[in-house]
């Protein structure tokens, strides 16, 4: 995008993300209102680290990958789980006072 003669790149949270586990916990609390906001956030997480190294982890593509997390995707909870699990993270269930 260009202004004047200025140049601006898009905005994309992936370049600056460092709290990986935060970042899901956000989009966890999201995902009432918003199911796609989990799958989402994988996907920023996944573009902010090594999109190839994870694919091999989880055992797929790195363009299935890429597909199933980005926004139109739809993965199945076996590959979130694979994801988070691949990522070093893992999802607890805690009750609720």
């Amino acid at each position: 995008m260009t202004t004047g003669s200025e140049k601006y790149q898009p905005f994309d949270v992936a370049d600056y993300l460092d709290d990986v586990a935060g970042y899901l916990e956000l989009a966890l609390e999201e995902s009432a209102e918003d199911p796609s906001a989990v799958p989402r956030a994988l996907g920023v997480i996944a573009r902010s680290r090594n999109m190839s190294e994870l694919a091999r982890r989880v055992g797929m593509s790195r363009d299935g990958l890429y597909k199933a997390l980005s926004e139109d995707g739809n993965p199945t909870w076996s590959t979130i789980l694979k994801v988070t699990s691949a990522l070093g993270l893992r999802f607890e269930l805690h009750p609720v006072a």
